[in-house]
């Protein structure tokens, strides 16, 4: 299992905030109706393992991209740090354009620590079939809104499959070792990262489904 160390950590319950519909450039309306609680659904189906080819060609190095996933607990974007995790970055953003992270779920959830996603067999051992490494430097530090990478204890330092964690707490993040690669930041929507967090019990899976419908590659 692609897992994290373990702590005893508090349950922080955050509220979100946001605003009624708003028009936009072409006068239709977009709703931005606040979402203050995660809808209750119900889990998909797990999927097969598969093996997929690391993609080849990096990034564009002039453009900055961001990730934004939408969720049964509202939406949160992650720009992407190619100077840290460059095959890391190319790796998820491939993965993104072909739907990897569709109606996936957040399989763990440590309140007050981390939320943990982006594997579709839903064990915590699941990912794309093949692994990226970007060993981050010996004095990363994880603090609330770093998106770093999971990986099992016997991998090498930085070692990606798909498997991603959000750090939810300074100083519960202040406790992870640099062994995980940092693949960027929550730069939008870091209360829907809470409404998550707020759905932890203990170390496992949230008091009820967290789903990823979609996620959006952008790129500036």
């Amino acid at each position: 299992m692609r897992a994290l160390i373990t702590l005893v950590v508090a349950l922080a319950f955050v509220g979100g905030c946001g605003s009624d519909n708003e028009a936009t450039s072409d006068g239709s309306t977009t709703n931005t109706t606040p979402v203050t609680e995660c809808a209750d659904v119900q889990a998909p189906e797990p999927r097969e393992a598969e093996t997929r080819d690391a993609p080849a060609a990096p990034l564009d190095p002039s453009k900055t991209y961001a990730l934004t996933f939408d969720t049964t607990c509202g939406s949160f974007t992650v720009t992407l740090d190619q100077k840290l995790a460059p095959a890391t970055a190319a790796s998820l953003v491939a993965l993104a354009y072909d739907g990897f992270f569709d109606n996936t779920i957040f399989h763990r959830v440590v309140p007050g620590f981390v939320i943990q996603g982006g594997d579709p067999t839903q064990t915590g051992a699941g990912g794309p079939g093949y692994s990226t490494v970007d060993k981050p430097p010996s004095d990363a530090t994880y603090t609330k809104g770093t998106v770093a990478m999971a990986k099992s204890p016997d991998e090498a330092p930085g070692t990606s499959g798909s498997q991603f964690f959000v750090v939810t707490d300074d100083a519960a993040g202040a406790q992870l070792s640099p062994d995980y690669a940092i693949v960027g930041e929550v730069t939008a929507g870091i209360d829907t990262v809470e409404r998550i967090d707020a759905l932890g019990s203990g170390d496992g899976p949230p008091t009820k489904p967290v789903v990823i419908s979609s996620v959006t590659v952008t790129a500036t």
